[in-house]
């Protein structure tokens, strides 16, 4: 990863957790009963949870060419947290989500490379600041991918493998729910499509809700 992305990738981090913050702030200063902010970090985000995210998804791919991808997700996750000490809280979450990804700009439909679905399985670590947790995450990452010939064919289907990172904060608007707004950069390895290797990175904003048990 060369440096004009690692400083993009940063850059957007922090757009994030900036963000974040804002939002704490308009809820706390519209709904001052409902959320109570301790002194003490203890405990405000132990536990199950399950929620829905969407948002825009970006990238590039590259085979024998490369091209830009866009697109949108739609999807849900699930995890759980547990508070370790001084506020640090550790977690697992896995997701899975509806993709429209693709390259219609390069190549003239019905011929395209799409990303049919992602998913992944994470840990994250976050700070528990009362109503915000600010986080990083990391694991694994899986998508599907489908190559379309200009017939309109089906030219091959493929799971892509590989990693995915990133940053958040998670929001409380009440006991049970919160406020997830997220950026995520993921790396897929190659994968074959008849006789060419075709892979492929994407960049992803969303926002979503999660319900605490």
């Amino acid at each position: 990863m060369n440096r004009s992305r690692v400083c993009g990738l940063a850059s957007l981090a922090l757009v994030v957790l900036a963000s974040g913050a804002q939002a704490a702030d308009l809820i706390v200063e519209d709904y001052p009963g409902l959320i109570e902010i301790p002194g003490s970090a203890t405990n405000h985000w132990d536990g199950a949870f399950v929620g829905v995210f969407g948002g825009h998804v970006w990238g590039a791919a590259s085979s024998p060419v490369s091209f830009d991808l866009t697109g949108q997700l739609l999807g849900v996750n699930a995890g759980v947290n547990f508070t370790l000490s001084n506020g640090i809280v550790a977690g697992v979450v896995g997701d899975l989500a509806w993709s429209n990804l693709t390259d219609a700009e390069v190549f003239a439909p019905p011929s395209a490379f799409d990303v049919n679905w992602t998913g992944s399985i994470r840990g994250r670590v976050g700070y528990d600041a009362g109503a915000v947790m600010p986080y990083l995450t990391a694991g694994l990452a899986v998508a599907r991918g489908t190559l379309t010939a200009t017939t309109g064919a089906t030219v091959a289907s493929n799971t892509h493998f590989g990693w995915t990172a990133g940053a958040g904060v998670e929001v409380k608007a009440s006991d049970s729910i919160s406020l997830d707004l997220s950026y995520r950069y993921s790396d897929y390895a190659a994968a074959a499509y008849g006789v060419t290797d075709w892979e492929f990175g994407t960049h992803q904003i969303t926002a979503g809700l999660n319900w605490h048990f």
